[in-house]
């Protein structure tokens, strides 16, 4: 995840040790006080869900997997989770609102010492059950809103979801457990972004999660739908520019970009032209500390039957299980050839990400966009938006590559 109102309006925020080795200077609670040494999991919880969306990354379905985690086999797990030391267990699905001994995963997860998040639709959040969650410890619940009611709808298959939704955004609130709306832009609804953000600050929300569509699961599905590099741009700097005008109203939003991170250099480009070099080597400083796509490294996945994936994306590839051997053992194994060709990238990637002087924030960007579209696991990402000029470090008092120094 990369914050725009942490590099362009220097919020304090509880990720700020997580994500950029930057407790110290933060007022805020930490999640760690250091830069993660272990991955965030994200655990598909089931493969159920109650609605069929189109983009969905885990392809979904009406009905559970019969190779779906038992209690015991969950806790298992967790277990494995916590022993290897990872700060995060997110809990995603399908909806993972279906499984009845959600709360109960939750509140062991919490004992275990996790921290325990939350992704889901919305649909199934009663003001009952949002307590019930917040009790057992979950910190954290991201519900997705894919635009305004007509294509949020359209979008996740189902009329009144959007209204569902808004209605479980209003019941975590309610019971004072921290929310977010998250967002994935497509053609379809990238006219509903600033409408989204405004509902996210009528709501009284302070963080929103911005995702690239990535082609993975029915999201592969749907490759023609997705915004061309410029206009992923566009939607970029409006983002970036919708942040510093609400700060500026002092609305405080945390804003995160989720999937791409040419959105990384481009952040760079912004500080510099609005701001100045001084901001530009600022951002360019708490990026490299970020280190670029974490795919491989300080993200996982494990599926509903235990299967561990690179990131929740990568659906169609499998690590191993952990059913047979433990998570830590599994994405510690480097004999695995995606794995450790993920986690050597840099000197591998080829055409315009070779020398590309953001190469250490970015790193390619997203490896499963590329492979999806050219069978190149080292091509560009195709979403790669930024031009020639930026790329080359044609711009005077550059703060990359140490041009400025």
């Amino acid at each position: 995840m990369i914050s725009i109102s942490k590099l362009l309006c220097d919020l304090d925020a509880e990720g700020d040790g997580l994500r950029y080795d930057a407790a110290d200077g933060s007022s805020k609670p930490q999640i760690t006080e250091e830069k993660q040494r272990r991955p965030v999991v994200v655990w598909n919880a089931t493969r159920r869900c109650n609605l069929y969306c189109s983009h969905c990354y885990a392809g979904a379905d009406l009905k559970a997997a019969p190779s779906e985690f038992s209690t015991r086999e969950a806790k298992t797990f967790l277990e494995g989770v916590a022993d290897f030391g990872a700060p995060v267990i997110l809990f995603s699905g399908g909806e993972p609102l279906v499984r009845d001994d959600l709360t109960e995963l939750v509140d062991y997860a919490a004992d275990l010492g996790l921290r325990p998040v939350l992704s889901s639709n919305g649909t199934l959040l009663t003001r009952e059950k949002a307590e019930a969650l917040n009790e057992a410890g979950l910190q954290y619940a991201g519900i997705s809103v894919d635009g305004l009611p007509d294509r949020n709808d359209e979008f996740r298959g189902k009329d009144g979801a959007f209204e569902a939704a808004v209605r479980g955004i209003e019941n975590c609130l309610d019971v004072g457990l921290k929310t977010g709306l998250r967002y994935t832009i497509t053609e379809a609804n990238a006219p509903d972004l600033e409408g989204v953000v405004d509902l996210l600050v009528e709501k009284g929300l302070d963080r929103f999660c911005f995702y690239h569509l990535d082609y993975g699961g029915r999201g592969a599905e749907i490759v023609d739908v997705d915004l061309s590099p410029q206009e992923k741009r566009e939607a970029i700097e409006q983002v970036a520019d919708l942040t510093i005008e609400y700060h500026d109203r002092g609305e405080e939003i945390e804003t995160l970009l989720v999937g791409n991170y040419a959105d990384a250099a481009f952040l760079v480009e912004y500080a510099r032209e609005e701001f100045g070099e001084a901001k530009a080597r600022a951002v360019y400083d708490y990026l490299e500390r970020n280190g670029g796509d974490p795919t491989g490294e300080r993200i996982a996945d494990v599926d509903y039957a235990g299967n561990v994936h690179p990131t929740q994306f990568w659906q169609g590839y499998s690590l191993g299980n952990v059913r047979d051997r433990p998570f830590g053992e599994i994405w510690e194994d480097e004999s695995n050839p995606l794995l450790s060709a993920l986690r050597e990238r840099e000197d591998r990637l080829t055409g315009k990400c070779a020398d590309c002087r953001y190469k250490s924030i970015c790193r390619g960007a997203s490896r499963l966009r590329a492979l999806a579209t050219t069978g190149d696991l080292f091509a560009p990402d195709p979403q790669c938006y930024l031009r020639d000029e930026e790329i080359r470090g044609e711009h005077p008092g550059s703060v990359a590559g140490g041009a400025a120094d």
